[in-house]
């Protein structure tokens, strides 16, 4: 296998399929047979996942919430979704264990790093839920630091485009797609990857990102078998 410990990091609004809102419980089946097939690989897996597709802090302040308060409703929302995929996962057969940055112990145990490696070594799938568990920082934030606590080789950060591109895809038919980019040539050219403290805080730490599509079945299982498919952000 190429990686051996691997962040994913999956956003909330992937879990909405198509809907509007909320958690699409075929997305969840869907995601979780992937990650299966991962793990079945002997590849040790934590996960990273968003609130968005629940509650965004940023636009509850947009519209006049207070914004410390917002996101620890969008840090709750993160739970939610990896409460949602715990289950999903534990239902095809793979033992996971959540561990959140804010304490609820009824649900979930609290974010102890040698717990989470020791989970990761014994074969356990680990979400982390609540974000860094403090205000004004984003899971993309969460997850570089998590990686970094536990060791993990890369970041896999599972979107809906299969890359990064000169400009958005979806918006933008010229534009091209990066197989491989430096972290310095992401920031001058201003490409969204990360927000901007996630990926310094990557970049400092010499955390490869690896951007694909994660809603192309068999993708993951490509990638942990060396194939390149993504666009992969590294040091060079």
């Amino acid at each position: 296998m190429q990686y051996k410990r691997i962040l994913l990091k999956l956003s909330g609004e992937a879990l909405m399929g198509n809907n509007q809102y909320g958690i699409d419980p075929k997305r969840l089946a869907e995601y979780a047979q992937e990650i299966k097939a991962a793990v079945d690989t002997g590849l040790e897996i934590a996960i990273v996942i968003g609130g968005g597709n629940i509650f965004r802090g940023v636009s509850g302040a947009a519209q006049g919430m207070d914004r410390v308060q917002g996101d620890y409703m969008g840090m709750l929302a993160t739970c939610i979704n990896g409460m949602a995929l715990q289950s999903a996962i534990e239902a095809v057969g793979v033992k996971t264990r959540l561990l959140t940055a804010i304490k609820m112990e009824e649900i979930a145990e609290p974010f102890i790093k040698r717990r989470a490696v020791r989970h990761l070594e014994k074969g356990r799938v680990v979400i982390f839920g609540a974000g860094t568990g403090n205000p004004y920082f984003t899971t993309d934030t969460a997850s570089v630091l998590r990686a970094i606590e536990i060791q993990a080789d890369v970041i896999l950060k599972g979107t809906r485009v299969d890359g990064i591109y000169t400009a958005d895809p979806e918006k933008d038919p010229d534009a091209t797609k990066f197989d491989s980019i430096s972290y310095r040539d992401v920031l001058d050219k201003g490409l969204k990857v990360m927000d901007s403290t996630a990926f310094t805080l990557s970049e400092e730490n010499s955390l490869p990102i690896l951007v694909f599509d994660m809603n192309t079945k068999g993708n993951l299982q490509k990638l942990i078998e060396g194939e390149n498919i993504g666009t992969i952000v590294t040091d060079k």
